[in-house]
């Protein structure tokens, strides 16, 4: 039988606690905790701070600890609005933005990660720099030889232009590619859920005149067809997309042209 053990540096002790003194509605947040210009293994920090004094969202209790409890703690956060993607982190096992979770569904003891299964920064911050590399890969935007009419828009009818909702609200917050089973084992050669959901955009586009060149550029045995449909993708979308359909899609197109 094989035996997999993790690196020694990997493994996640107990770090700081922080209570709350005189806390009328407390809540504890243990938070992943890592800094990369010291010797000392990833922790948990726990946080216990009073809801009466909090947002609603898992994104304001990280912003009430980093300004009233300890300024150290870093994470990436934007609009609040659940349309940037940067706050996207693990919370409670599943993969989320933290403006649009809120505390209230969450367990008692709030566990915070980062994305799983990419490099880390710094705490609640992962490296992104392959999945955008992915994502400029398959040249993520209108190509057309045909000049646009010089009056007006490239025309599209309504029927067309429906073809891309479900697509289009892609935020690229990249919790469909961090869920994927198959991209964490392959993520090197497979372009995860959130990149071919791109592509596929962009594929669908009727004003778009590169669906050959498109299909060719993914036509490998890691870039598309790692996916096995586990649905990972799907299930953890915070803007209730379907990456797997657009990917099914996909090799539909493949099949078709053969």
């Amino acid at each position: 039988m094989a035996e997999f053990s993790l690196p020694s540096n990997s493994r996640v002790g107990s770090g700081k606690n922080f209570p709350a003194a005189g806390a009328k509605r407390p809540r504890t947040f243990n938070i992943y905790r890592w800094d990369p210009d010291g010797s000392a293994n990833p922790r948990l920090d726990a946080y216990t701070i009073d809801l009466d004094a909090c947002g609603p969202m898992v994104l304001d209790a990280l912003i009430k600890i980093k300004n009233e409890v300890d300024s150290t703690l870093t994470f990436r956060r934007s609009c609040r609005e659940g349309i940037c993607g940067s706050c996207a982190m693990n919370i409670d096992g599943t993969n989320t933005l933290a403006c649009t979770k809120a505390i209230d569904d969450c367990a008692t003891e709030v566990k915070i990660y980062p994305l799983p299964h990419m490099p880390v920064v710094k705490d609640l911050v992962p490296d992104l720099t392959q999945a955008y590399a992915q994502l400029r890969s398959i040249e993520p935007w209108l190509k057309a030889d045909t000049p646009p009419p010089p009056d007006r828009e490239r025309p599209q009818s309504l029927e067309e232009r429906a073809k891309l909702d479900g697509l289009w609200e892609c935020i690229l917050c990249f919790c469909c590619t961090t869920s994927c089973p198959s991209y964490w084992w392959n993520g090197e050669r497979y372009l995860g859920p959130a990149v071919l959901l791109q592509a596929y955009r962009w594929i669908a586009d009727s004003r778009d005149e590169a669906t050959g060149e498109r299909l060719d550029a993914l036509e490998d045995p890691f870039r598309l067809y790692r996916c096995h449909t586990i649905m990972n993708c799907t299930k953890t979308c915070p803007k209730n997309l379907n990456p797997a359909k657009a990917i099914a899609e996909i090799k539909k197109l493949m099949v078709a042209r053969r």
